[in-house]
C-alpha cells in the first residue's frame, strides 16, 4: 500500500542528495527532512517535477521544541491534485536563523509564514512583508511558544475616558470565584415560586 510513496521518496532523495536529510512513510504519508537553506530548491522541486506535481500549497505551520537547539520546525503541507497525494516537508531552526521564504513560489505562503512568525517568532528571509498577523500592534512576546505565560503578558480594551485604545497587565478575576455547576433549573429562585411553596402547604 505504501509503495508507491515509498518509490516517490526514493526518487526525490536521490534527485536532492543535498537537500535531502531524510525520507519515511507513515500513517499514509510522505515526509521530508529537508535542510531549511535549501527549502526553496526542495520546494520548487516538488511543484516542478514530472512525478511530482505537487501545485498547492496547503499549510505552513510551526512545532516548538524548548528543549532543542534548533526548536523549531517549520512544515510543509503540499497536494498534487495530479497524484491525489499530500506531502509533508521539514525543515529545522532556531530563533536566530531565518528560513528561506517561498512566497515567490507559492504567493499563499505569505501568510502562511507572517502566522509562524507571529506566533513562534520564525524569521523567513526574503519575505515582501513579514509582520504581525493575528496579535495587537506592539504584543510582546509569541503564544504559541510552549514558554509563553498561559495568561499572556497584556490585555487590550478601548478606554472610553482617554478615548484610546490602552494596555493593561493581565487580571484573572475568574480564576478566584467559586461556581457551583448545578443545572440553571436548580437552586435559584424565578418570580412565582413562592405561589407553588404556598400550594405545597
Amino acid at each position: 500500500m505504501n509503495q508507491p510513496l515509498e518509490d516517490l521518496g526514493a526518487h526525490i532523495k536521490s534527485s536532492m542528495t543535498s537537500a535531502i536529510e531524510g525520507v519515511s512513510v507513515a500513517f499514509g504519508e510522505l515526509t521530508i527532512a529537508a535542510r531549511a537553506d535549501q527549502i526553496a530548491t526542495v520546494i520548487t522541486f516538488l511543484r516542478d517535477d514530472p512525478r511530482g506535481r505537487f501545485t498547492t500549497l496547503v499549510d505552513i505551520c510551526g512545532v516548538d521544541y524548548p528543549e532543542r537547539a534548533k526548536r523549531f520546525d517549520v512544515v510543509y503541507h503540499l497536494l498534487s491534485m495530479h497524484l491525489n497525494q499530500r506531502i509533508r516537508i521539514k525543515v529545522e531552526t532556531d530563533e536566530d536563523t531565518p528560513v528561506p521564504s517561498i512566497a515567490a513560489i507559492y504567493p499563499c505562503a505569505d501568510w502562511f509564514e507572517r502566522e509562524a512568525f507571529d506566533m513562534y517568532g520564525i524569521l523567513f528571509a526574503n519575505h515582501p512583508d513579514l509582520r504581525r498577523l493575528l496579535t495587537d500592534y506592539g504584543f510582546q512576546g509569541f503564544p504559541l511558544r510552549k514558554d509563553f505565560p498561559l495568561s499572556g503578558h497584556v490585555e487590550v480594551r478601548y478606554d472610553a475616558e482617554q478615548q484610546r485604545v490602552i494596555y493593561e497587565p493581565v487580571k484573572l478575576t475568574q480564576a478566584f470565584r467559586n461556581f457551583d455547576f448545578l443545572s440553571p433549573w436548580e437552586g435559584m429562585t424565578l418570580p412565582g415560586d413562592e405561589k407553588a411553596a404556598a400550594e405545597k402547604k
